[in-house]
């Protein structure tokens, strides 16, 4: 893993951080500073790629987003990073840092890997991430995160939220610092997203993003797409809006799936 920095390799490192994942709470995650080494941060950032060549942007009642799954089309370092983190030697490394004892895989494809971008106004509502893999059927158990913001401020906002299970209270907050990485398990309680970002024209909240799965789960439930949830202070309008929208739009998936109609 020639882009991983080095220290993050040692076996005793290893272990504390298999540690603090477990005990982190509200439900397991670490967070891990200066991820990347210097050079291939740095060299992230000055050839992260314009909103426009991103190939997915979402814009709705539950987030404003872009999407980067078109790897082929960015710097080749992108792609580098990315054949790090989806490397037998990562897949191990995340195994032991995560107490999983099943093989892990990261797939080659949107729900796998790219990158994110928001301008300003963007913003990610609470929610839990979809649970299976559509076309490979896959449990997917763990989301990593590293984070380009070189010249974040905290006025711009954009920590990444995580919220007790019932979403009635924010427990912690990760805030997106450049070259800092953010793991933390996929389940059916682990409620995450980041507000509406204030950031000036020329600024963006950018990051690489991986998903990790494996061929079974313990407590594997049936399958269900992304499910957002309304803020409690959001009122009950967003709440019945965004709880109409979620039922209706897994229900349909859900049946779909079934007879082999997948899309995202």
């Amino acid at each position: 893993m020639k882009h991983i920095s080095e220290r993050l390799l040692v076996p005793e490192t290893v272990a504390a951080m298999s540690n603090e994942f477990k005990t982190n709470h509200p439900y397991p995650h670490i967070i891990i500073d200066d991820f990347l080494k210097p050079e291939t941060a740095s060299a992230a950032f000055d050839n992260f790629p314009p909103y426009e060549l991103f190939n997915k942007k979402y814009k709705g009642l539950n987030e404003k987003k872009a999407e980067g799954s078109n790897i082929e089309d960015f710097n080749p370092i992108f792609s580098e990073i990315i054949n790090d983190l989806s490397s037998p030697d990562m897949y191990k490394w995340i195994q032991q840092v995560c107490n999983i004892k099943e093989e892990v895989v990261m797939t080659d494809d949107a729900e796998g890997r790219g990158l994110h971008q928001g301008g300003k106004g963007s913003f990610l509502d609470i929610h839990i991430d979809f649970n299976i893999h559509r076309k490979h059927n896959l449990h997917r158990r763990l989301n990593i995160l590293i984070y380009l913001n070189k010249h974040w401020l905290p006025e711009y906002g954009g920590g990444l939220e995580m919220w007790n299970p019932d979403v009635t209270k924010m427990e912690k907050v990760a805030e997106p610092k450049f070259n800092r990485c953010l793991i933390f398990e996929t389940n059916e309680i682990s409620y995450h997203g980041y507000g509406r970002i204030n950031v000036p024209e020329n600024e963006s909240r950018k990051s690489i993003y991986g998903y990790y799965y494996t061929q079974t789960r313990d407590g594997a439930v049936p399958y269900h797409d992304t499910v957002f949830k309304a803020r409690p202070e959001e009122g009950k309008l967003k709440q019945i809006q965004t709880d109409l929208k979620e039922t209706t739009k897994n229900t349909i998936k859900r049946v779909l799936k079934k007879v082999g109609i997948t899309f995202k």
